[in-house]
């Protein structure tokens, strides 16, 4: 071969081996893209998977059937010197079965079984408008209240007919008798308020979250006021005014190691720190949102750290120019600037605060908690610990409200994630 076809080879040789590499190039660059979309694809089937099935588990909580009565008060049952001691669920029973058009045998069996349909709800009425007014006695008044958890899950069709009646807690008798108090219009479904506005119970249709979600209120308060301002101030003087040296630059890791250190070591922490040492009260909001400050006081300096950072050097070079004091320029100058940044922070670092389980396990919080907290150091509850506290209850409709429970608590999540993105894309600044 001579000089010159060598010399043409050469260039097509080359040209072919950089069309390859470029082939190679773009086949990785597709196959990665492809891994891209396929891992997002996973992700979202699997949070389609998750928030459904919660959805599906917890979207019947919110509806309820009641039931609407006509009880007559017998004097010959009411003792007036002792109206609490009243037996008022038989005195319920006694007016569904006159409805239902049956009597009670020798052995109360079948006023035991009406009591099985009937929420206590409805004697804890009566005692309230017989406390209220004595001369309801020898009356006879409508009390509307829930049915019982297992009845109202029948006509939700979480309970069969089709099951076999040793396997259900309803029998077959039952059954006809709530079919006939529905026909008749006895039985009615609506919105169940009552999830909103009780606390817990120890009755599945008598429970509610508004004891949780106010607790989980006055919890999120304390690790706001503490947390924030805190962490705000001591993000400033690390990024503005602390001196860049080993010391510094000790705090700097520590406070990233932190922010990654598992929850519930900060359980054990307030447990020794507040509990045994300071005798905060255990199981109160007050503890609960000390221990929570603990814990997003990292996220809250390394968002604001960051937000700091983000300020161009400009705004602080013409401030310190035009005479301002260092303190001025940060506080007059680029802290305004960064704020979204640290509103942003904030907000998710409680959002974050707003699930945790763990550290408040250590710290008490985990106990029963009928009403709404009275104070910051009353005994209370938050959401997370009453999902908790439910999904481990043998009841049935104790699960239905856990989902329920989790719908609430995701709601506050998104609204509270929803605000940091539209706070920060209203205040933002491109530079």
């Amino acid at each position: 071969m001579t000089d010159a076809n060598l010399g043409a080879a050469a260039p097509r040789q080359t040209l072919s081996a950089a069309e390859a590499r470029l082939k190679k190039r773009h086949r990785a660059e597709r196959l990665f893209k492809a891994q891209g979309v396929a891992a997002i694809i996973i992700a979202m089937i699997f949070l389609v998977v998750l928030v459904g099935r919660i959805v599906t588990q917890g979207y019947s909580t919110f509806q309820t059937h009641t039931l609407s009565v006509a009880v007559y008060l017998n004097p010959e049952r009411i003792d007036t010197s002792d109206l609490s001691g009243v037996n008022y669920d038989y005195i319920v029973a006694e007016a569904v079965m006159k409805k239902l058009g049956v009597q009670d045998d020798d052995f109360g069996t079948i006023s035991t079984k009406v009591q099985d349909l009937v929420s206590r709800d409805f004697g804890f009425q009566l005692l309230n408008k017989l406390k209220a007014d004595q001369t309801l006695i020898g009356q006879t008044v409508t009390v509307t209240g829930p049915l019982k958890a297992d009845a109202d899950l029948y006509f939700k069709g979480q309970i069969e007919r089709s099951t076999d009646e040793g396997d259900r807690k309803l029998d077959n008798q039952q059954l006809d008798w709530l079919d006939k108090l529905q026909k008749d219009g006895a039985i009615t479904s609506g919105f169940n308020t009552g999830f909103f506005t009780h606390s817990d119970s120890t009755e599945p249709e008598q429970a509610g979250v508004l004891g949780a979600v106010v607790g989980s209120a006055m919890m999120l308060l304390i690790t706001a006021l503490i947390s924030v301002p805190v962490g705000v101030l001591a993000a400033v003087y690390l990024e503005e005014f602390a001196p860049k040296n080993r010391w510094t630059d000790i705090i700097e890791v520590n406070i990233n190691n932190l922010a990654a250190v598992p929850s519930i070591v900060y359980g054990l922490l307030g447990l020794a720190l507040f509990i045994n040492w300071l005798n905060v009260p255990r199981g109160s909001p007050l503890v609960g949102g000390l221990v929570l400050a603990l814990m997003a006081l990292p996220t809250v300096i390394i968002a604001t750290r960051s937000a700091l950072k983000a300020v161009p050097p400009s705004i602080r070079e013409a401030a310190l120019g035009v005479g301002a004091s260092k303190t001025q320029t940060v506080f007059h100058h680029v802290l305004p600037l960064a704020m979204p940044g640290v509103m942003t922070g904030a907000i998710l670092s409680l959002a974050h605060a707003l699930g945790e389980t763990a550290p408040l396990l250590m710290i008490g919080m985990v106990s029963f908690v009928p009403g709404v907290p009275e104070g910051f150091t009353s005994a209370a509850t938050v959401l997370p610990v009453q999902v908790f506290i439910w999904e481990n209850a043998s009841e049935r409709a104790f699960h239905e409200r856990t989902a329920a429970a989790i719908i609430v608590l995701l709601v506050f999540m998104i609204v509270m994630n929803a605000a940091a993105v539209i706070l920060r894309r209203r205040f933002e600044r491109r530079w």
